[in-house]
């Protein structure tokens, strides 16, 4: 769906109808990629606030958990910080009929690990170095890789942050470290423009996603990845239902009698 830049957002219902629609698709793609054994990973990065959680949602809220798999890993342990680096990622790597979804992934490295100073300038440097070798190398595995940057600007930014303070059901998403990358704008930058410059390589390209518009991010983003991975439709055998049983037929309610019960509230 084409837009002029000075267009309004998009509205609620225009939204909730496109998704359907891709979502529809999404379940196709997902029984091709079981019937046909495929191996997909798809890594989300962007700034803090720039709408990760949501677009993975959107993108997996409709499909099997079994197939489309979210990994969000927390902060190493002590254990994965004496592992190799890319060690604790390649664990989660998909097998045959999988697609992994990664909520921030290896990148970690380039980005918030670089600019908060949590690695060195040497560590920094070698993964920038070892990681289009190293994705060439999952690529000739036979693995679909795919990266996608959201790119939320300042201001949108500042307004997601502040809406977060204000509203008890997202003041979770606000920690000590996203106040810290708010305030680092330029740093992240930066670092985003390093890694762009030695990683956007040909056989694993970078693919911006302006998402300042949360709703027309989603959709973009899924549209690509619809258009990326080459599907079609897997033809099922029609369900029916069997006759249900009646041999040793009960009451089974009775059972049930004297148990403890949820207050019913609503």
């Amino acid at each position: 769906m084409a837009k002029d830049a000075s267009t309004e957002k998009m509205k609620r219902k225009v939204y909730e109808k496109e998704l359907q629609k891709l979502q529809v698709q999404l379940c196709h793609l997902q029984e091709w990629v079981k019937a046909h054994k495929l191996r997909v990973i798809i890594l989300f990065e962007g700034r803090d606030a720039a709408g990760k959680g949501g677009t993975i949602k959107a993108l997996s809220e409709k499909v099997s958990p079994r197939v489309f798999r979210v990994v969000a890993l927390p902060a190493p342990s002590d254990r994965e910080k004496s592992q190799l680096f890319i060690q604790r990622y390649m664990q989660q790597f998909p097998a045959a009929g999988e697609i992994v979804i990664f909520d921030r992934s290896w990148y970690n490295r380039a980005g918030v690990e670089y600019v908060m100073g949590f690695c060195t300038s040497a560590e920094h440097k070698r993964f920038l170095s070892l990681c289009p070798q190293m994705e060439q190398y999952i690529i000739e595995g036979g693995i679909i890789l795919i990266k996608l940057w959201l790119e939320v600007g300042m201001e949108e930014q500042e307004r997601r942050f502040n809406a977060r303070i204000d509203d008890p059901l997202r003041q979770w998403k606000l920690s000590p470290m996203d106040t810290e990358s708010y305030r680092r704008w330029y740093d992240y930058s930066r670092a985003r423009d390093l890694m762009f410059k030695t990683t956007n390589s040909k056989h694993a390209p970078w693919y911006i996603i302006r998402s300042d518009d949360k709703r027309r991010a989603r959709l973009n983003c899924i549209s690509h990845i619809l258009s990326t991975i080459p599907y079609g439709r897997v033809k099922r055998d029609k369900i029916r239902l069997p006759k249900r049983s009646s041999k040793g037929r009960y009451n089974d309610q009775t059972s049930l009698r004297g148990m403890k019960s949820v207050a019913e509230r609503y």
